[in-house]
């Protein structure tokens, strides 16, 4: 299961980028089977230029620690859609790491 937090940082995110949002993320629970909390920042980074950087910040809470991915592009589509990418290589890892070395109970 994922439980999801978007925060929308400087700006309202409308319904149609929350559920583009939470579309990618739901597909994470392939890569993972226990219970996922993820928190979602997204903001607007001015550089100068007419067009401002779209800012997306992913923390997955899973057992075992945290994973991080930030990512900056053009869209907040594009920068959620390398995120999710970025963030299922991480998981895979995160899931072959924990079979490969057990922790053993004393």
């Amino acid at each position: 299961m994922i439980k999801i937090n978007v925060q929308s940082i400087h700006f309202s995110a409308d319904s149609k980028l929350i559920a583009f949002i939470e579309k990618k993320l739901s597909r994470l629970s392939r890569y993972f089977e226990q219970n996922i909390e993820v928190d979602v920042h997204l903001k607007l980074q001015d550089t100068g230029s007419k067009v401002q950087e779209k800012v997306t910040e992913i923390r997955l809470n899973i057992p075992g620690g945290w994973l991080i991915d930030k990512k900056t592009d053009r869209t907040f589509e594009a920068a959620l859609t390398s995120s999710v990418d970025t963030l299922k290589r991480q998981l895979t890892r995160h899931k072959e790491r924990a079979v490969q070395h057990p922790r053993t109970r004393m």
